[in-house]
């Protein structure tokens, strides 16, 4: 587990699976010329996308930012098509810190795709139930509405059996929402109109986890967007929008689905400058 710490602040990288997708798809109407040299890519031209939540911790609160791919929720047959090799060994991981699922306070979902949201459930005894069973899961008004009611295009992501067990739980958002002193959730839309991003300012220094409007960090050029983008002129907006905002505060990125970095930053001329790398990674 990699690790991020400062005096009051801890993130902790959990694994919650892998998944592999088409990289034609990742980068939109970015040519595989230009996109390859960015990121790699198997021999099905699929690439690699790890599904790893950040544990935060702060103030006392366990807040977990995303939820993985869960464990037993998959058929052999989206397995294969998601290229899921690795599924979700997040309760393990939890509890070699000494804790255990429901010890997480808050979970904090910038969308709720598939590939983010199936952790949040368990299935025991042909029953679907809440993983976080203590927490608030908190995502945007507009994602909530879309997840229990998909239209024709998004019903292939958002399944009822990852909403109905934890639809007690969930506690919406409209613009933004402080979720402690220096740690807010902002809706962007882009990615799906609902999708949100997490901003955490702490000491004086900025993290921020673009979700799914970047989902890695060869997504930096503002224009390189996703093909899965429901709203892709929106993605580009707010990308641009709050990568200047992170470039004024000399701030960090944070990674759910990069391949190779959990966190990294940035200097002026677009050069990694400082990084945590994953331990472990196929390519």
């Amino acid at each position: 587990m990699e690790r991020l710490k400062r005096d009051g602040l801890t993130i902790t990288w959990l694994n919650g699976g892998v998944t592999h997708m088409d990289g034609g798809a990742m980068f939109g109407v970015v040519p595989k010329p230009l996109w390859s040299k960015k990121y790699p890519h198997n021999e099905k031209n699929q690439i690699e996308l790890r599904t790893d939540p950040m544990l935060i911790e702060k103030d006392g609160y366990r807040i977990l930012v995303e939820a993985g791919m869960g464990n037993g929720r998959l058929t052999e047959k989206q397995k294969r098509n998601y290229g899921v090799l690795e599924e979700s060994s997040i309760e393990k991981e939890l509890s070699e810190l000494g804790l255990t699922p429901g010890d997480i306070d808050m979970v904090l979902m910038t969308h709720l795709h598939f590939d983010h949201a199936t952790g949040l459930v368990k299935e025991e005894n042909g029953q679907y139930l809440s993983l976080f069973n203590n927490a608030d899961i908190y995502t945007s008004t507009i994602e909530w509405k879309e997840m229990q009611q998909p239209n024709i295009r998004s019903k292939n992501t958002y399944w009822e059996q990852n909403w109905k067990p934890i639809q007690n739980q969930v506690k919406t958002f409209t613009d933004e929402l402080e979720i402690l002193p220096g740690i807010r959730f902002i809706h962007t839309g882009g990615h799906s109109e609902g999708h949100a991003i997490l901003i955490i300012e702490h000491q004086g220094e900025t993290f921020i986890h673009l979700a799914d409007i970047m989902p890695t960090h060869a997504h930096a050029n503002v224009l390189w967007v996703l093909a899965y983008d429901d709203y892709p002129m929106t993605s580009i907006k707010e990308k641009e929008k709050w990568m200047e905002y992170a470039k004024e505060r000399d701030a960090y990125f944070l990674f759910y689905h990069d391949y190779k970095y959990r966190v990294l930053k940035w200097d002026e001329q677009g050069e990694i400058k400082e990084a945590l790398e994953r331990e472990r990674y196929d390519y």
